[in-house]
């Protein structure tokens, strides 16, 4: 998506407060994308340095977050924009709060990190969960390029494959289950790996409201009124 907008407005200035929304909402989405991959690295290898760092840069996720904000806002007091432009900023107010959301996420798997840093996991243990952050970062990715380009078609893919990473999640928590039934000095760590696995499943939902907040900018309408062939 060159412009946010379908045409050009008679005001530059405008155009060019759209572009930087456009542009923020982005470099937003590659921090929230960031703090997910590094959580995950720092899990997988109990780097508590890793996971300081995620939590420590959280701030800057939100720092930004309040800015576009803070942008939108000013935009509809003072546009008052109408059809795709007002369509457009407020799909932006929601994806950003996701994407907030998405750092928030990122930083409780970073914590968690922490808490078992004196009794790591054994490689077999988070093995599947690193498999699960893996698919779940590579749906947040794809959500990401298809809000930058506004790929209808894309967005609604990407919703079908949650179904996907939604069947990973309970197998997770299946597992840790067991463990914990035949081994109760491991439920503490199981514990503490489903809370991780829980933050991995909010991210995947959130990437799939941004889906649908992508969806209903380009066409005007609830995902829920469109028909999609499972």
């Amino acid at each position: 998506m060159t412009n946010p907008s379908p045409h050009q407005h008679i005001s530059r200035q405008f155009d060019q407060e759209l572009t930087n929304i456009r542009n923020n909402t982005l470099r937003l989405g590659g921090l929230a994308e960031d703090q997910a991959k590094l959580a995950m690295k720092a899990l997988q290898g109990n780097d508590i340095d890793v996971a300081e760092q995620v939590i420590s840069d959280d701030r800057k996720l939100n720092t930004l977050e309040a800015s576009v904000n803070d942008q939108c806002m000013q935009i509809l007091a003072r546009r008052q924009p109408t059809a795709s432009d007002l369509r457009f900023v407020m799909a932006v107010i929601k994806v950003i709060k996701d994407l907030e959301r998405i750092g928030d996420d990122a930083k409780r798997i970073a914590r968690i990190t922490k808490v078992m840093e004196e009794n790591p996991p054994k490689p077999k243990a988070v093995a599947p969960l690193v498999e699960f952050g893996s698919g779940v970062i590579q749906l947040l990715h794809d959500t990401l390029d298809a809000f930058a380009r506004i790929d209808v078609d894309a967005a609604l893919e990407i919703r079908q494959r949650d179904r996907f990473l939604d069947i990973q999640y309970g197998d997770i928590m299946q597992a840790q289950t067991k463990e914990m039934a035949e081994e109760p000095s491991l439920i503490p760590m199981a514990l503490n790996l489903m809370w991780a696995a829980r933050k991995l499943e909010r991210i995947g939902d959130r990437s799939c409201n941004i889906c649908e907040h992508t969806i209903n900018y380009a066409l005007g309408k609830d995902v829920r009124q469109l028909v999609v062939n499972s």
